[in-house]
């Protein structure tokens, strides 16, 4: 059965974009733990990060750094980090965390709330800075 993941990278659930090529997307995270929280997922479906070949992971990382580098351009924190827990999506996928200052909780179960139109602003801002 086809994982959420899935079912956004084929339309079928909407998602706030912030880019996208042949093999990854990255969308922002609908429960964020900071403003501008994204998730970069391989397209193939796979569970465990560990378990995708070689290329696969080491393209998702090339990609995750890219979209870094647009969050921090995009939103001035003072670093995006990153964060591979794996647990609660079982499709591959890292997170992406801007941390806006030290001693910040960047706990997955920390939520923040974001309005719909602040993701949708945040999506844009970092999309217009990816360099793939």
């Amino acid at each position: 059965m086809a994982t959420i993941f899935t079912k956004i990278i084929q339309g079928e659930i909407p998602c706030h974009k912030v880019a996208e090529n042949d093999s990854h997307i990255a969308f922002l995270d609908i429960n964020p733990i900071a403003k501008g929280h994204a998730l970069v997922v391989p397209k193939r479906e796979t569970d465990y990060l560990f378990d995708l070949p070689d290329d696969l992971l080491g393209d998702t990382l090339i990609f995750a750094k890219r979209v870094a580098y647009a969050i921090d351009l995009a939103l001035d924190p003072l670093r995006t980090g990153i964060i591979v827990e794996g647990l609660e999506v079982p499709h591959a996928h890292v997170h992406l965390v801007p941390i806006y200052h030290e001693g910040q909780n960047v706990s997955l179960r920390n939520k923040v709330q974001i309005s719909e139109e602040e993701m949708k602003q945040i999506a844009d801002a970092v999309a217009s800075e990816v360099k793939l």
